[in-house]
């Protein structure tokens, strides 16, 4: 039998300002999946491109409770193929991967590399070697130089870095927001998906989770267009947010080397 995963998110939010607010946790392909608010309003689903979804509320004013929990079975995906569109959005420059300003920063050796493949990989064992993940180190507003020029940084920060490293190269890649059974401490994720022979395959230069294990959350350029909740017209203040993301197999042991396809 294939396994499953298991997610439940739990997050408190105040509500200073009525308004929209969209929420962007369901699992990609979940095959169960429930989403509350403790108000009971009704929600307009969106949906976008690679996997994203979320759910506008329409959000008086006062404290409300967002629960979310979801099953799918974990199994073989297929490769997403890279288009032509893909191509153009995720080799250019963002907000928190500015390619264009990273040139000083690059390993010669990187450049040297002329098979992709193996760029994306030695990319991958660079951010490993030279970041530390410290839990606050960074602030909102970091940027790949910013946590360069640190070297230091949370998940978030690690996949910004290989972003900005990869598409310097030329190679299309992409941020991506996970669930990781395995994780430690437990949270929200975020990863990268790079172009390899035409196909997105997923990366992470943290090494805290397997990535055969991940379930996909949302997908774009960078953390500016993942966010798991964000305001559309109100206010509000955050918090706080509990995440459980659990398999019911053994977790496989993933050496960080080898293409793996996220669902």
């Amino acid at each position: 039998m294939a396994p499953r995963a298991t997610v439940d998110v739990e997050f408190a939010i105040r509500v200073t300002e009525p308004g929209p607010a969209a929420i962007s946790v369901a699992a990609a392909h979940a095959d169960t999946e429930e989403l509350r608010v403790s108000w009971h309003g009704d929600s307009r689903p969106v949906e976008f491109e690679h996997g994203t979804r979320a759910e506008v509320f329409d959000l008086p004013a006062g404290e409300h409770r967002v629960t979310y929990h979801a099953e799918r079975v974990l199994g073989e995906a297929e490769p997403e193929p890279v288009t032509l569109a893909d191509v153009a959005v995720f080799t250019r420059p963002s907000r928190y991967c500015p390619s264009d300003r990273v040139a000083g920063l690059v390993p010669p050796e990187l450049v040297k590399l002329k098979n992709p493949r193996r760029q994306i990989e030695a990319i991958v064992r660079h951010v490993h070697d030279r970041l530390s993940y410290v839990v606050g180190a960074s602030r909102p507003t970091d940027d790949a130089v910013d946590t360069l020029l640190a070297g230091e940084g949370v998940c978030r920060d690690f996949a910004h870095v290989c972003i900005t490293l990869c598409r310097f190269l030329d190679i299309p890649a992409r941020y991506v927001g996970v669930y990781a059974p395995g994780l430690a401490p437990m949270d929200f994720h975020a990863v990268f998906e790079a172009a390899v022979e035409g196909h997105w395959y997923v990366f992470d230069a943290t090494r805290l989770a397997p990535r055969q294990t991940m379930l996909r959350i949302s997908t774009g350029r960078d953390a500016a267009d993942t966010a798991f909740l964000a305001t559309l017209g109100g206010e509000l203040d955050f918090l706080g947010s509990t995440v459980f993301a659990t398999t019911d197999a053994a977790l496989p042991v993933d050496d960080g080397t080898g293409l793996v396809v996220l669902g």
